[in-house]
């Protein structure tokens, strides 16, 4: 566990460097040129020849973003597979599934899913929305194997994939943080995966705030007489973030209010535990809601968290996030309780701008889902 500790501080030094162009940086800076050398050959090449990119038969939406590492692009996933569904369309996640070992066949599912064999971020979603995912690292597979086991999925929502320019895409929403673009370049002199004129070609930009301002708005909203989400040459603008709405055991039969928690915690010594991109954002979060926590363990991202572990602690109650308790289904200690959060746009409705954008492919025969 100490080397998992060495490598998030390590992770966030790096981050830290990324917010300017130091000598660690211009150092790199030669490299970072050859990769965006890269990036755009990989791109004509992709543009060369349409034959080499996948077209799904149904729409394709992309939630990607140009910073790597995690912005909070698995709640904007979330929040617009619920708003489809809730509009009458049938939506299928693809996924990578970062921090497992995939062969050549991918994994479809749906619902409570085993997180180490398909991943924490999409049996997330899945348990979360109800909607199936398929995961490989190849997006036309995981289209492929996701349609064919659900066929009734009439719209795609791929979390992450931004890069992957075999698989054909209807809109890309580009996901960004209070970090934006670091200090400009591309990996690994800077935090981008692509130059930042690409943020130019995306249909939205969601940023996600730490707290939310009162003036939050639509900043570029939908044009009136087009209904085109993406007017003129700039991509449309809206702000979230994510708001904690409860706790509730990890068995799930006990759920509680933020002010019912803070009556518990009383006399209690808790430790806060987060294996997520920025976990410092899950301690400044307990902070912020008035729970007072005694010792922080943030580890990296996609970290497995295991019985073992949570044995050692001896704090009266530990926190987790719910990215991190679809990891830990297996564990019956009473003691963890996890923190619910949920995602506020400053355009509630910013779905259905997706999905009128979007065109619904011919009725085929379809199965249902397997129960």
């Amino acid at each position: 566990m100490n080397t998992a500790r060495l490598q998030a501080l390590a992770a966030l030094w790096l981050h830290q460097q990324w917010k300017k162009r130091g000598w660690w940086a211009r150092l790199l800076w030669p490299v970072s040129c050859m990769a965006s050398a890269y990036v755009f050959a990989k791109r004509r090449w992709y543009q060369g020849d349409t034959k080499r990119v996948y077209r799904a038969p149904v729409p394709v939406v992309i939630v990607g973003n140009l910073y790597v590492g995690g912005v909070g692009k698995t709640p904007v996933v979330i929040a617009l597979v619920q708003q489809l569904l809730a509009l009458g369309w049938h939506p299928g996640v693809i996924s990578r599934g970062y921090g497992i070992a995939l062969g050549p066949t991918p994994r479809v599912g749906l619902g409570a899913l085993d997180a180490s064999a398909m991943g924490d971020e999409p049996a997330l979603i899945s348990e979360l929305t109800q909607a199936p995912v398929s995961v490989h690292p190849n997006r036309t597979l995981a289209c492929e194997a996701l349609l064919h086991a659900y066929p009734d999925v009439d719209v795609i929502v791929s979390d992450d994939g931004l890069q992957h320019l075999a698989l054909a895409r209807d809109l890309e929403i580009v996901v960004q943080d209070d970090r934006r673009l670091g200090n400009g370049w591309l990996l690994p002199a800077g935090p981008l995966r692509e130059p930042s004129s690409r943020m130019a070609t995306v249909d939205l930009v969601i940023t996600r705030q730490i707290l939310p301002k009162l003036h939050d708005a639509v900043q570029s909203p939908t044009n009136r007489a087009t209904g085109a989400l993406r007017p003129s040459s700039h991509p449309a603008e809206l702000t979230m973030h994510l708001e904690m709405t409860g706790l509730h055991s990890l068995d799930r039969k006990i759920n509680i209010s933020v002010y019912e928690f803070l009556k518990l915690q009383k006399n209690k010594r808790i430790t806060a535990i987060s294996a997520i991109s920025e976990p410092d954002r899950f301690f400044n979060s307990l902070k912020q809601a008035g729970i007072l926590v005694q010792t922080t363990i943030g580890l990296p991202d996609h970290h497995p968290l295991e019985a073992a572990f949570f044995k050692s602690q001896s704090a009266d109650l530990l926190l987790i996030t719910a990215k991190d308790a679809v990891k830990c289904q297996t564990l019956r200690d009473p003691r963890i309780w996890v923190v619910r959060t949920e995602a506020v746009f400053s355009d509630p409705h910013w779905g259905a701008q997706i999905a009128a954008q979007l065109t619904k492919p011919p009725a085929r025969h379809q199965k249902s889902r397997p129960e």
